[in-house]
């Protein structure tokens, strides 16, 4: 149920951004702490039983109608800009549920009073997970990261990335450099690397442009870094001379004269990680993205957002900078519903696939639109003169790896290719919601309350027909009751991990476990002979142009990517990995999605890009084996806790001895 404090937090007229408008020179933490400091905020708190509409939903779960759980509307009563709405929508599950019904309807109605759903109609399943992610702001009022009357929203995705990280930082390039004001870009990781080369170089041309246009951009700049002062303050100003050094590489001042530039660290000691990764330009495009900037040999996943959503996610980033603005950001008053909302900027001929060159830091080819950029990409992955699409595909792959490798898969048929740029407009907003976390520092694990573990496991407590989750590691403590939960229901579970992804660290007790570990421990709360194993499917990672799972400690094929994907029609995608450090510790921004349209989109291009589906089936056991029936090359096996630490110990002091 949403509790009346939590429906006058959604109703308030004022949000950390509105306020930061009205007066530029305070800071956005401030404003926070005036907004919301106010109120009792208990960390701890131990997350309260489902509410009754979800218990109501997975006890019916087999003979409920996906269809009319999970269909959303674009017309008919609108919400407009105001939070206060009584549209109806469809909450009768099963005509066994009568003694909950009332329940169920009371508090799908009380969230869909929550959000700002402009002519969208959120639907049940969405509004369930948006009312569970809503029990958090009781114990915390930014348990979101995001000023609650902007925590939900809605918004189109015209473009979603599927890619190695390089064709991820090729999008986020060229948007920042048709930027007409702002950037705000957020991330984890920072290091020399293709990825930063593509983002300074960005830079650049932004600062060229704006020259020619007489105009400076302000742009501002954020990476998770641990030093010892930030047991003082976690938020660490970085200086020109720091930033543009070589541990970050970031332009000079003097590089780029038409830019105001700013730059901060943070981390929350000890494990309070700053791992969103997102970018806000103009306060009309937001990206959400799953991946550091560093090279490495990840698939990773980004989201273009336009629509009202930008201001939620732009929310977001003023209270994670937290420090006044120096200088302010031009957009601050003016809302992405206020604003031209297209990305495309001035048009462009866009040419063929042979006379499109491919967008590199060496050699910078920005293009003027996104469908000049799909283009331009799609050339890149196209054959050369005696090459095949799989050679293709492998050199793509292999592009700024540390270790490439052979391609060992099979030919790939014509109209299989890899289309790492994916057009997921839709002619209409949808519903969609911020579900992310705060960062922990300590080093318990009782920070569970809150947004993002909340509408996750809503999802999966509700779902009735199957679910979908890619991640580097699943091994979160709370996920796998869940799961066998919906098994048992009668719910498909299928899940794509990387094969020994961090294994080094997730062997550590308290850890979670490698995800073979993590598989078994699954296993175990299933009859061993009854339907539930079945419907569980398990997969370990293959890349486009591989016939098997490659360990991550070959540093060769890896995937990153952050999806869960339920009955096909509400998806979340975002930074939030299902491990113990993204479930309990780590900043995570996520974005949760209502419909069906984008997430057949999505799981369309998770199978394209990859050859999990068809290689990558973990055996009974939960381990990945070849055809004689051995496990990979690398496979660790399964440590003790006393051999798990000695491992984790040894492994880490590697890991520190290669960066």
């Amino acid at each position: 149920m949403v509790s009346d404090h939590v429906l006058r937090l959604c109703h308030s007229p004022n949000t950390v951004s509105s306020l930061l408008a009205k007066n530029p020179s305070q800071s956005p933490g401030q404003i926070a702490k005036d907004l919301y400091g106010i109120y009792e905020k208990d960390l701890r708190r131990t997350p309260p039983p489902p509410s009754s509409s979800a218990s109501a939903s997975a006890s019916t779960s087999s003979s409920s109608s996906p269809s009319s759980r999970c269909s959303s509307s674009s017309s008919g009563n609108s919400n407009s800009n105001n939070t206060n709405n009584n549209t109806n929508i469809n909450t009768n599950n099963n005509t066994n549920n009568n003694n909950n019904t009332n329940n169920n309807t009371n508090t799908l109605d009380l969230a869909l009073q929550c959000g700002r759903w402009g002519p969208t109609t959120p639907s049940p399943l969405f509004l369930k997970a948006f009312a569970d992610a809503l029990r958090c702001l009781d114990a915390d009022p930014l348990a979101g990261v995001v000023s609650p009357p902007l925590m939900g929203s809605h918004g189109t995705v015209p473009l979603t990335v599927i890619a190695p990280l390089a064709d991820v930082i090729r999008h986020v390039s060229n948007v920042i450099a048709r930027a007409e004001r702002e950037v705000f870009f957020i991330t984890c990781n920072w290091s020399p690397s293709v990825a930063q080369r593509l983002v300074r170089n960005a830079l650049v041309e932004l600062s060229r442009r704006a020259g020619e246009r007489r105009q400076r951009v302000v742009v501002k700049i954020m990476y998770d870094k641990a030093t010892a002062a930030s047991a003082i303050d976690p938020h660490q100003r970085v200086s020109p001379a720091a930033y543009s050094g070589k541990a970050i590489q970031l332009p000079a001042p003097d590089e780029v004269p038409h830019l105001d530039m700013e730059v901060v660290s943070l981390h929350k000691l000890v494990l309070g990680t700053l791992h969103a990764k997102f970018c806000v330009v103009d306060r009309k495009i937001a990206l959400v993205m799953s991946n550091n900037m560093e090279d490495n040999c990840n698939m990773e996943m980004l989201t273009h957002l336009e629509g009202p959503i930008v201001d939620s996610i732009y929310d977001t980033a003023l209270i994670t900078w937290k420090r006044p603005l120096d200088p302010p950001l031009p957009s601050g008053g003016a809302g992405a519903d206020q604003q031209r909302i297209a990305a495309s900027g001035e048009q462009q001929s866009h040419g063929t696939a042979e006379e499109l060159k491919e967008h590199t830091p060496e050699d910078p080819h920005y293009d003027a639109d996104l469908a000049g950029e799909i283009v331009r990409m799609q050339a890149c992955y196209s054959t050369k003169p005696d090459e095949t699409r799989l050679q293709a595909a492998n050199r793509l792959l292999n592009y700024a790896v540390k270790n490439p490798v052979a391609p060992t898969g099979p030919e790939i048929p014509d109209g299989h290719e890899m289309t790492p740029y994916i057009d997921t407009s839709t002619p209409y907003p949808v519903p969609m919601a911020l579900v992310s976390r705060p960062p922990y520092g300590s080093v318990d694990s009782k920070n569970a309350f809150v947004p993002q573990n909340e509408a996750w496991l809503s999802l999966i407590r509700n779902a009735t027909r199957d679910i979908f989750i890619q991640t580097p590691d699943l091994n979160a403590a709370p996920l796998m009751p869940a799961l066998a939960e919906a098994l048992k229901r009668g719910v498909e579970v299928t899940y794509y991990v990387c094969f020994g992804y961090n294994d080094a660290g997730e062997v550590i007790p308290g850890q979670g476990g490698t995800n073979e570990q993590a598989a078994r421990s699954l296993l175990s709360l299933l009859p061993e002979d009854g339907p539930e194993r079945k419907l569980l499917r398990i997969y370990d990672y293959v890349g486009k142009d591989q016939d098997r799972p490659i360990h991550q400690c070959f540093r060769a094929r890896c995937c990153h990517v952050k999806l869960l994907i339920v009955d096909g029609c509400v998806g979340v995608q975002g930074s939030g990995n299902q491990d113990t450090q993204s479930w309990f510790h780590s900043q995570e921004m996520n974005i949760m999605v209502d419909s069906a349209e984008i997430c057949a989109k999505w799981r369309e291009g998770i199978e394209r890009n990859q050859n999990t589906r068809l290689y990558g089936r973990v055996a009974a056991d939960g381990v990945w084996r070849d055809e004689k029936g051995q496990p990979g090359e690398g496979y660790m096996g399964d440590p003790g806790s006393v051999e798990g630490l000695i491992k984790g110990v040894w492994g880490m002091y590697k890991k520190m001895e290669r960066a």
